[in-house]
């Protein structure tokens, strides 16, 4: 089994019960729920029996406890997760609303989320994969130079660097800052798992088709575009494969995206074919939406292939 490593923010999210409750209102939450987009891919990666290993830190408080009680029990090598001097853990409040659609509320540019401990070269010796997401990018200088430091000293180790944009505009000042601050990853990519909006913006290209090839072009060698009920279609080289998706209940999609980053990195590190791979990332990414709460849904190994159709 190959060994992945994550970087970024550790928050946990506090959800309202009922649906359509907005939140300048008074009403019940549920939670805490570990969350945070790089912390959800590491424990999918865990969970589907890979070793996993995170950069980041937390307060020293429940909050905190809760995410490393969560990477304990699923088997994340959390030694390089630091506890910050007063500050708190991250969280964010959240509801959704009937039409699909959720609001949010980040605690996180004053939390232990942004206090990166120092990005040091022994976490990358033996490891294949390094995953960057772009709300780690997109929530401050001091995260965005320790993902640098993380894909420079990964590159050097001899492992792949995977990214999904997870892209925040509204956070860097427009596309263009955009396309500035994801640059420097997307020249160290093997992988990238956007949306076709998200490929789009990254490319400056209004056909989804067009901005994965010039990605390609770009040296990235696979691309992952996400279609959520249609599946996906995965670019390498001149192969085009298209990918349907699994038909779920879908309970809470958050975190069902990076779910399928994890499916996608490891059907890759198992030397699964295109078609598989993307088959094990749709299974992952599908029932990552299937419970409440952002990693509640992560899929374990048996479960994950056997939707996918795969051996495991």
């Amino acid at each position: 089994m190959g060994r992945v490593v994550s970087i970024g923010e550790l928050i946990v999210e506090v959800m309202r019960k009922r649906v359509d409750s907005p939140l300048d209102k008074a009403d019940d939450f549920i939670g805490p729920f570990p969350s945070g987009a790089p912390a959800i891919f590491i424990d999918q990666v865990a969970r589907l029996g890979h070793q996993a290993a995170f950069i980041g830190a937390v307060g020293d408080d429940g909050f905190g406890r809760c995410l490393l009680d969560r990477f304990a029990a699923d088997g994340v090598d959390a030694s390089a997760v630091a506890k910050a001097d007063g500050v708190a853990t991250g969280v964010a409040f959240v509801t959704y609303f009937s039409d699909g659609s959720r609001q949010f509320i980040f605690h996180i540019g004053n939390s232990a989320a942004g206090r990166m401990p120092e990005v040091r070269a022994a976490m990358f010796l033996d490891a294949d994969w390094l995953h960057i997401c772009g709300s780690t990018l997109s929530a401050g200088e001091d995260m965005r130079k320790a993902c640098y430091r993380a894909v420079e000293l990964a590159v050097d180790a001899g492992a792949r660097v995977s990214f999904d944009p997870n892209l925040r505009p509204e956070l860097l000042g427009g596309e263009e800052a955009l396309r500035r601050v994801c640059g420097p990853v997307i020249d160290a990519a093997s992988l990238v798992l956007p949306s076709a909006s998200e490929a789009e913006v990254l490319t400056a290209t209004s056909s989804a088709g067009d901005a994965c090839r010039t990605l390609l072009d770009r040296g990235v060698q696979v691309v992952a575009l996400k279609r959520g009920s249609d599946g996906c279609t995965v670019f390498s080289g001149s192969e085009v494969v298209e990918v349907a998706a699994f038909e779920v209940e879908a309970v809470d999609p958050t975190g069902a995206g990076d779910s399928f980053d994890a499916g996608f990195v490891v059907g890759l590190t198992e030397g699964l074919s295109l078609e598989q791979t993307g088959r094990l990332a749709n299974a992952c990414g599908a029932l990552g939406a299937t419970a409440q709460g952002p990693m509640e849904g992560c899929a374990l190994r048996d479960e994950a292939y056997e939707l996918a159709g795969l051996v495991s």
